[in-house]
């Protein structure tokens, strides 16, 4: 007689999703440095090797530390610079809004973790948790309004150039951490992770990461 086949037995283990509010503080001054439209269509026309054929644009300083911030709300533009001054300073003074990847402030804290020996690989940081705003990839930028800076920076081999990008010098940020109460790391685990990326990595250009001192940050405050 053929005997019963047992039944297996399948345990969903709950996904348990919790949302805890924190603020990041800058402790050193943020670079950004966002691909603007006409550094991307320079880029795509040197591997189309057809810049040759064109005269080379007038720079315009200005327009280049425009370009460099991540603008949430409308970015002004100008035919020349000094009137993209004067609607610029109108902008702010109208409360525009500037952001920053939320993506690399989630990499600067996993990196941190793995150098610090916290974690064997970034990998498995990856979907422990996630950062979210009301901006949706970017978090807002608090705190002061960007000042332009000029920076010579080493092009190629032997090359240099000048460089003109969006500095905050007093900033802070708003952020939602979402993860899984039941998954592998707790939510002190993951703030202490965040808090260290702003020391040992940092964000934005010239940060302790790429051999600079700029962008550090901690969380200061726990909503």
């Amino acid at each position: 007689m053929a005997t019963a086949k047992k039944e297996a037995t399948i345990e969903i283990r709950p996904i348990s999703v919790k949302k805890v509010a924190i603020r990041i503080v800058g402790d050193t001054p943020l670079i950004v440095h966002a691909w603007s439209e006409k550094a991307k269509r320079q880029m795509l026309e040197a591997q189309q090797k057809t810049t040759k054929t064109k005269a080379r644009e007038i720079r315009r300083p200005f327009e280049d530390f425009v370009n460099s911030l991540y603008w949430l709300t409308e970015k002004p533009t100008a035919d020349t610079d000094e009137e993209l001054e004067d609607k610029f300073v109108e902008a702010v003074n109208n409360g525009a809004k500037f952001g920053f990847p939320v993506g690399g402030i989630k990499q600067s804290a996993n990196s941190a973790a793995y150098r610090m020996g916290w974690v064997t690989n970034q990998m498995a940081l990856r979907g422990s948790y996630f950062l979210s705003t009301e901006w949706g990839e970017f978090a807002e930028i608090k705190g002061c309004a960007p000042e332009m800076r000029e920076d010579m920076v080493r092009v190629g081999i032997g090359g240099t150039d000048l460089r003109y990008r969006g500095e905050f010098a007093s900033w802070y940020m708003d952020l939602v951490i979402e993860y899984n109460e039941n998954g592998s790391m707790t939510i002190e685990q993951i703030i202490n992770c965040i808090n260290a990326g702003g020391f040992a990595c940092g964000i934005g250009e010239w940060r302790p990461e790429k051999d600079g001192r700029n962008g550090m940050y901690h969380v200061e405050e726990i909503k």
